[in-house]
């Protein structure tokens, strides 16, 4: 979907500004944060392209005034609602009121190093050879979705050449709505800034993104 997330070339946001020394957390409450995501996450009842829509589909003016985690906590809330364990109402007064659904695992203190260890890897078997090898110009197809998608606005209609062949990934804007992993090719293609940004653009400067296959098209 065309959210607030999808900000890159995008004015009026002000220069990123990194902190000397950034810490991990600047609160608390975001160590909690982080942690409730990974141990609901971890019941299985959602994957990480549903969170990430979940986080993308909150309203343009919530998403933009809220920090990373505040974000975070905002789609777990949504993500909790959407698969019966926690109610509207509960939410609102903070504390459980009904039985909630059973989670079918539960994420113990003592599981946690080795899930974290093992992360999520997506790539997947898929049959057939890639379409593209490195070195071929290709151009991203030109789409608004009204559902997931990997594909950023900047890049739809762009003209690109294929920079590294990944193999075959789980596809996001299948996966992120239950329509199953849809293994498809994963690419880095590069783009020369001024075909993205325009002739004022660094002629040296490239910006490389990664792009499942059905995202691409023959230059």
């Amino acid at each position: 979907m065309n959210g607030a997330q999808d900000m890159g070339g995008q004015m009026g946001f002000g220069p990123v500004a990194p902190e000397k020394n950034e810490p991990l957390f600047h609160a608390p409450w975001e160590k909690r944060a982080l942690a409730l995501t990974l141990a609901a996450g971890a019941m299985g009842r959602w994957n990480i392209d549903e969170s990430r829509h979940a986080r993308e589909s909150l309203h343009p003016a919530d998403y933009l005034s809220s920090s990373y985690y505040e974000i975070w906590i905002k789609a777990l809330e949504t993500l909790l609602l959407r698969h019966g364990f926690v109610t509207a109402e509960e939410l609102s007064a903070g504390e459980a009121r009904v039985p909630a659904a059973a989670p079918p695992r539960v994420l113990s203190a003592e599981m946690t190093p080795g899930v974290l260890a093992r992360g999520g890897p997506t790539n997947r078997t898929k049959a057939g050879e890639p379409r593209f090898k490195p070195g071929d110009a290709v151009r991203c197809i030109v789409i608004n979705p009204r559902g997931h998608t990997r594909l950023p606005r900047y890049a739809r209609g762009k003209t690109g050449v294929i920079e590294a062949v990944h193999g075959a990934h789980v596809f996001p804007d299948s996966n992120a709505h239950g329509s199953g992993e849809a293994p498809d090719w994963l690419y880095t293609v590069a783009f020369e800034a001024r075909e993205l940004w325009g002739r004022d653009a660094d002629p040296a400067s490239v910006v490389s993104i990664d792009a499942w296959e059905n995202y691409l098209e023959p230059a």
